[in-house]
C-alpha cells in the first residue's frame, strides 16, 4: 500500500485538525467498503438468488431504493453474468448522492458535463427511467469509450455522448437545459483510499490548478442552465481550495443561489469561514461527507437554482457537421427494417414506436422517442447500437437491442442448456448442436437475456460483442 504523502497529512492537520488526521489515516489504511446500484429494470428477487449462487451477500442502504452494500463476495461481485449484462453497477454510496440530489426525470432535458466513466449518467437514466433527453458530455476521448461501454452495458437508450471542453459547451447550449451535473475533476482526497497513487503527486499548487478549472466548468454549467433550472456541483476531494472556495466565487458573480440539500447518509454543513475569511452564508446549505461518518468515500455535495439570465457566449459553430437526423419509426428509410424484424421475431410493431432511429451507413442507432437535441451534429453518438444492416439488406440486431426487445419475441429465439454452451457463447464461440432454423436468434439462458448469435449448420455463432469479452466472467 502507497503511504499517506506528506502534502495530504500537513493540508488536513493545518486545515482540519490532528483529530481529523488521525481519523483519515485510520480510514486510509481500513478496508473499503463495496456498493452496487441494481438496475430498477432488474427482478430483485431473482438477482438476489442468482448472485446467492456466487456467495455474494448484500445489505441494503437505508434511505437508497437501489443501493446494497456487499457483505460477502467483493472478489467476485465484478466477475457474475449479472453484472457484465447490466442488472446492477458497481460504484461507492458517495458516488451515488449526487445524481440523488439533482433528481431529474424524463421532463427535464438533462447534462452530466463531466460524464465519464458513467457511474453517474447511468444512473441519472434510471432516474429518467430511460426517458427523454440525457446528454453526457467528457472531454478525453479513451474515457469517452468507457462511457460508452458502461452506456451499452446498463441499457441506456435515452443518452446522446459529446466530446467537448465542458468550458466551451455553453456556446452551443445557452440557457438549454433543466438540469444539470457538474461532477468535477478534482484532486481525489476523498477517493485516496482505493486511488493511493493520488499520494504521488498530490500537492497544494495541483489543488489551486484543478480549482481553476472547476470554476470555468461550473460557470459554464450555469450558462447552460435555463433559469428556474437546477445544477449539482460536486467533487470527491475534501479541500477547501476545490469546494467552499469555488462556490463563494460563483456565488460573487452569478444569478444563482445554494438550496439546502438532504442526504441519505451522514454530512456535515460546509464551511462558511476558513481561517477567518468569511465565505457567503448561503454555502452552508453545501453538504461535506465524511468518510468515516458516512461508511463511504469523501464526497461534497452542492445544489444551485439558477435566478436570472446570464451573458451569452457564442461558440465558433462555422465548422458544426451537418446535425443528424433522427427518424420516427414509420420513417421511409427505417420502417421496412422494423417491419422486418417484428415479423422476423413475433415482436408487435407498437413497440419500436417507442424510440427514434439513426442510421450511420450499415450501422442504426436508437434513442428513446422523446430525446432531443440542438446541434444534434456536435454529438459523437445519439442511443446506442440497435444493428447493422447485412449484405441481404437485412438488419442484425446489436446484444443491447435483443436485451431490451428480447422479452416481447415470441420467435426465433435460442435456449442455451448448459454451463458449457453458455462458457462458449461468452467466448464468442460456436454451439454445435442442430436449431430449428437458421439465421439470428436471440439467445436465452435461463431467464437471462444475453444478446444474439446466428444459427447455421455448424451450430450457434455467438454475436456477444467483442468488448465484453475481455472482461472475466465467473459462471456459477
Amino acid at each position: 500500500m502507497i503511504e499517506l504523502g506528506k502534502n495530504i497529512t500537513g493540508y488536513l492537520r493545518e486545515n482540519f485538525g490532528d483529530e481529523y488526521l488521525s481519523r483519515f489515516v485510520e480510514f486510509y489504511n481500513s478496508e473499503p467498503k463495496t456498493y452496487i446500484r441494481i438496475s430498477p429494470r432488474s427482478d430483485k428477487q431473482k438477482l438476489f438468488e442468482s448472485l446467492a449462487r456466487y456467495g455474494i451477500e448484500l445489505r441494503s442502504v437505508e434511505g437508497i431504493a437501489n443501493a446494497f452494500e456487499v457483505i460477502r463476495g467483493k472478489d467476485i461481485v465484478g466477475k457474475t453474468i449479472d453484472y457484465i449484462l447490466g442488472a446492477y453497477y458497481i460504484q461507492s454510496l458517495s458516488s451515488m448522492l449526487p445524481a440523488l440530489v439533482l433528481n431529474p426525470d424524463a421532463n427535464h432535458k438533462t447534462l452530466d458535463l463531466c460524464a465519464a466513466p458513467g457511474s453517474k449518467t447511468t444512473q441519472l437514466s434510471e432516474l429518467m427511467g430511460n426517458r427523454g433527453t440525457l446528454v453526457s458530455n467528457d472531454i478525453s476521448l479513451d474515457r469517452l469509450r468507457v462511457l460508452m461501454y458502461n452506456i451499452d452495458k446498463m441499457n441506456v437508450v435515452n443518452a446522446g455522448v459529446l466530446n467537448k471542453k465542458g468550458e466551451l459547451l455553453s456556446g452551443f447550449f445557452d440557457e438549454y437545459f433543466d438540469r444539470i451535473l457538474v461532477d468535477a475533476p478534482c484532486s481525489a482526497l476523498g477517493i485516496v483510499q482505493k486511488k493511493g497513487e493520488v499520494s504521488n503527486w498530490w500537492n497544494a499548487n495541483k489543488v489551486n490548478g484543478i480549482a481553476e478549472i472547476q470554476y470555468k466548468l461550473l460557470v459554464s454549467g450555469i450558462r447552460m442552465l435555463k433559469v428556474g433550472g437546477e445544477l449539482v456541483y460536486s467533487t470527491c476531494t475534501l479541500t477547501l481550495e476545490e469546494n467552499e472556495f469555488v462556490l463563494n466565487k460563483i456565488l460573487e458573480k452569478y444569478p444563482v443561489e445554494l438550496v439546502d440539500v438532504e442526504l441519505p447518509v451522514e454530512s456535515r454543513d460546509a464551511f462558511t469561514e476558513i481561517n477567518g475569511v468569511k465565505l457567503n452564508a448561503g454555502i452552508s446549505k453545501a453538504k461535506r461527507i465524511v468518510p468515516w461518518e458516512a461508511g463511504s468515500e469523501g464526497f461534497f455535495v452542492a445544489k444551485l437554482v439558477k435566478t436570472d439570465k446570464t451573458d451569452k457566449r457564442n461558440a465558433d459553430k462555422s465548422r458544426l457537421k451537418n446535425d443528424i437526423k433522427l427518424l420516427n419509426a414509420d420513417s421511409r428509410d427505417i420502417k421496412n427494417y422494423l417491419s422486418e424484424i417484428s415479423d422476423y421475431y413475433g415482436i408487435d410493431k407498437s413497440v419500436f414506436y417507442n424510440y427514434r432511429y439513426i442510421q450511420r451507413s450499415k450501422d442504426i442507432y436508437f434513442v428513446d422517442v422523446n430525446w432531443d437535441s440542438i446541434h444534434t451534429g456536435l454529438f459523437n453518438r445519439i442511443g446506442s447500437k440497435f444493428g447493422a444492416v447485412d449484405k441481404k439488406n437485412k438488419v442484425q440486431l446489436h446484444m443491447l437491442a435483443a436485451q431490451i426487445f428480447g422479452r416481447y419475441a415470441a420467435k426465433n429465439r435460442a435456449e442455451l442448456k448448459n454451463k458449457t454452451e453458455l462458457e462458449s457463447y461468452f467466448r464468442g464461440g460456436v454451439i454445435k448442436r442442430p436449431f430449428d432454423s437458421k439465421g439470428q436468434k436471440l439467445v436465452f439462458y435461463e431467464d437471462k437475456i444475453l444478446g444474439a448469435a446466428v444459427a447455421s449448420s455448424e451450430g450457434l455463432k455467438s454475436q456477444f460483442p467483442r468488448a465484453f469479452r475481455t472482461q472475466e466472467i465467473v459462471i456459477p
